[in-house]
């Protein structure tokens, strides 16, 4: 007999031909006109600037689980690929690369220049998901359903565009002049999501103010020595004895000699510093809530390039840490500096630069969310999660929202605030949705203000936050605001996978935004995953030298045994996966060992109908039938962790080293000894139980099971109904007698240093292995066979 396959094995040159397959043909394309349900997938569009990592690797690949096996459910499945070439990190990749900072340069030259490192960029990153063999609808850039879509191409930004109007006109945006987070490096507004904390080394200074009213003096200390002229009020805990007697006092700043009122306020601690606090606008977070509770009107030193202005005196001009040492410098000089110590300070900073937040007052547009949390929670609590963990993450951020979004930044390479402002009455004229604007550079849709008929109509120079963007993706693959018919079929959509690190940001302003435009939830699951670690269990980074890159891996191992690994490794929904290249090419293995048993039942013709079937094959069916259950059930739950670890048992152990070992005999059946339709029953379980494993395989390693489905059986795998299971049978033995049986007998044989083929002249076997007599007589080679209630081996 010869097998059918007849490679002897899978390989990285085999993954090719099927992924260059794919690529080329578009196997997946969404077809609007298919009438099953649409299952549909809100995915991540990563920077294309910045090549897919190893967590990129599997987070992607196991999405593409998550495709296949809706595909293979019934669902037509809308999983497009985007391409985020929007907003900061391609201006921070533009300065980089040409050596300039935002406001060195014209507009227009500077947008030339993200052109030009979003070109140099090329397809790494596409090329990388096609090596991996994920099953995107489409390659093909354009703007059609489950076309690759780019989030700086003008239909994209013209939904961003076309969001605003409608959130404009329904009086969920305006317009107001507040202290904000501001990044100098980015120089550009944040919103409190971009804001990170970090420990920094600083210095705790203890200056000298002066009590007015009766010259005593009074240690105040502080981080933050610059910010002295911006200092509005002096405060002490009100259970504070010490300072008592200064309430309603004025004190005296040292170097800028402003006099400020001294209160009792709850803000202090009596253990911190000398109790006495300067409240300074703006420092910290602290401080903003200070100023608005007390009502102070801030003075606000440092200004949008990050440098100290006129509200600080002799320290204009200088960079917030230069300001810093100079006015130590002064009031060490004046006597006014008593103290100094190193201390460790928990400080506001960007979460891509990296640079220290300042506070300053700018104006900007707002989305309204802080009158809606309670909504909001409604809807955390409605949407499911996978896991359900996660949930807490986004409840603990609507709870801490205290400002209305900020959306509005000034900054270029971004989508376009569709806004012209007349210069007579400030009235702020929106355009009809329908197309992409840009303001900053041409005339507005009317020529005259509606409200006072001035032609001085000037455009908005802003552009919107790279969030308010992202937080299209649902709304814009499932084409709101340009096929309303297909919008409300299929609103919500199906799922949103994404990592837990932006749950706060992404998932937060999609829920926020689709709800203030809908009234909806607009995904139905969110599959939040963890990290993959280094195998130190540290999370990657350039910083730490620790990148894996996964065109590297690809090349070592090839894609199938990593996506195997991505299954087996770990559930990602509730921990980090550690990333071992020992055990992605143990992975593949496994992915060998299911080669060599599809080439082996390849050599059996398979029955043209179900021949009756002996008991040792309703025994291997009715085993795989409980797998197809529990696979079904937990894949459709995103799990695919615990069916993946279920299944390699199975086909390791259960089937190839139980089974196949058992049926053997008979599948080949050379003697004679067994009937054709006894021979037939096992050809017929071999193909059947292959065929299952294909296809429970496929959403998990689709490239080797549609190769081998393919050869066997001439059609493709990925449009293969995804395998039924029917009730168990009631049988005299299970799987662990089986397995007990077979290792029992092989250990006499390895006990005694026997072959394992060789003669057993005896055996007493349990009485309800009757049933497959035939069976173990052939497999293991039994010259005489009775039965008792314990197993007895005699050679």
């Amino acid at each position: 007999m010869e097998p059918s396959i007849k490679e002897k094995g899978w390989s990285r040159e085999a993954e090719e031909s099927v992924w260059k397959e794919w690529v080329s043909k578009e196997p997946y394309k969404f077809d609007r006109a298919d009438s099953r349900p649409v299952y549909s997938i809100d995915t991540p569009p990563p920077y294309i600037n910045s090549p897919v990592h190893i967590g990129h690797a599997a987070t992607y690949s196991i999405m593409d689980m998550f495709a296949r096996f809706r595909r293979m459910t019934g669902f037509n499945v809308l999983f497009p690929l985007g391409l985020d070439k929007n907003g900061l990190p391609i201006e921070m990749a533009a300065e980089k690369r040409f050596n300039v900072r935002l406001g060195d340069v014209k507009r227009e030259q500077f947008i030339e220049m993200c052109s030009q490192v979003l070109k140099e960029a090329g397809q790494v990153s596409v090329n990388s998901f096609q090596r991996l063999g994920i099953g995107f609808n489409s390659w093909a850039v354009g703007t059609g359903l489950g076309e690759v879509y780019e989030t700086d191409s003008s239909d994209y930004r013209a939904l961003t565009q076309a969001t605003f109007i409608d959130l404009w006109n329904k009086k969920l945006i305006y317009e107001d002049e507040r202290i904000n987070n501001y990044c100098p490096g980015c120089q550009t507004t944040l919103a409190d999501a971009e804001v990170e904390y970090a420990d920094l080394p600083a210095f705790f200074n203890e200056l000298v103010f002066t009590v007015k009213e009766t010259r005593e003096k009074i240690v105040i200390g502080t981080t933050r020595p610059e910010l002295l002229c911006s200092c509005a009020m002096v405060i002490f805990h009100p259970e504070d004895q010490r300072y008592i007697h200064l309430d309603g006092k004025t004190a005296v700043t040292p170097v800028y000699n402003r006099h400020v009122p001294i209160r009792p306020h709850p803000a202090a601690s009596m253990e911190k510093g000398t109790g006495l606090v300067m409240m300074c606008s703006m420092g910290d977070t602290t401080d903003i809530r200070f100023f608005r509770e007390m009502n102070l009107e801030p003075v606000i030193a440092i200004g949008r390039d990050g440098r100290m202005n006129d509200n600080a005196g002799f320290l204009k001009g200088m960079k917030v840490a230069e300001a810093r040492k100079a006015i130590v410098e002064r009031l060490r000089g004046d006597g006014l500096l008593i103290g100094q110590k190193s201390t460790v300070h928990r400080t506001p900073i960007c979460e891509r630069s990296k640079n220290p937040i300042e506070f300053i007052s700018m104006r900007e547009l707002y989305v309204r969310q802080v009158e809606f949390r309670e909504e909001l929670r409604k809807l955390a609590m409605k949407l499911k999660f996978y896991s359900d963990s996660s949930r807490q993450i986004l409840l603990d951020w609507i709870d801490a929202v205290s400002i209305d979004w900020p959306i509005s930044r000034r900054r270029y390479y971004a989508t376009e605030v569709p806004l012209w402002h007349c210069s007579q009455c400030s009235y702020a004229m929106v355009p009809p949705k329908g197309r992409y604007y840009q303001p900053w550079r041409e005339s507005p849709p009317e020529s005259k203000c509606p409200k006072c008929g001035s032609s001085q109509l000037v455009g908005d120079p802003r552009v919107f936050d790279t969030w308010f963007d992202s937080s299209n993706s649902p709304l814009y693959i499932l084409q709101y605001s340009r096929d309303d018919g297909f919008f409300r079929k299929n609103m919500p959509c199906t799922l949103r996978p994404q990592g837990k690190e932006i749950i706060r940001t992404w998932l937060y302003y999609t829920v926020l935004k689709g709800w203030l435009l809908t009234g909806r939830l607009v995904f139905a699951d969110a599959w939040i995953n963890y990290h993959i670690v280094d195998d130190r269990g540290l999370k990657m980074s350039k910083s730490k030298g620790n990148i894996i890159d996964p065109q590297e891996l690809l090349n070592k191992y090839g894609a199938e045994p990593f996506r195997l690994w991505c299954a087996i490794e770990g559930n990602l929904e509730s921990t980090d996966l550690r990333c071992s290249f020992e055990r992605i090419d143990g992975a593949g293995k496994t992915i060998i060992k299911l080669w060599n048993v599809a080439r082996f039942i390849s050599m059996f013709e398979p029955p043209a109908s179900q021949p009756k079937l002996e008991e040792l094959d309703v025994w291997i069916l009715d085993e795989l039938n409980g797998i197809i259950a529990y696979s079904h059930e937990q894949y459709s739950r995103y799990n695919f962790h615990s069916p993946a670890t279920m299944i390699k048992h199975f086909l390791w152990e259960t089937f190839a080293s139980h089974y196949m070992e058992l049926v053997k005999s008979r599948a080949y059946n050379r003697d004679g000894k067994f009937s054709n339709e006894s021979q037939q029953s096992a050809a017929y379980t071999l193909h059947k139980c292959l065929d299952a494993l294909l296809q429970l395989l496929a959403p998990i390693i689709p490239m080797v099971t549609y190769r081998l489905y393919k050869d066997l059986r001439g059609r493709d795998v990925h449009f293969e109904p995804f395998p039924n299971h029917s009730r168990k049978t009631k049988l005299k033995f299970n799987t662990p007698d089986i397995v007990s049986l077979n290792s029992s007998i092989w250990k006499e044989h390895t006990d005694k240093g026997l072959s394992l083929k060789a003669e057993i002249r005896e055996a007493v076997i349990p009485r309800k292995f009757s049933s497959i007599s035939a069976d173990l007589v052939a497999t293991h080679n039994i010259k005489s066979l009775k039965w008792g209630s314990e197993l007895k081996i005699v050679f």
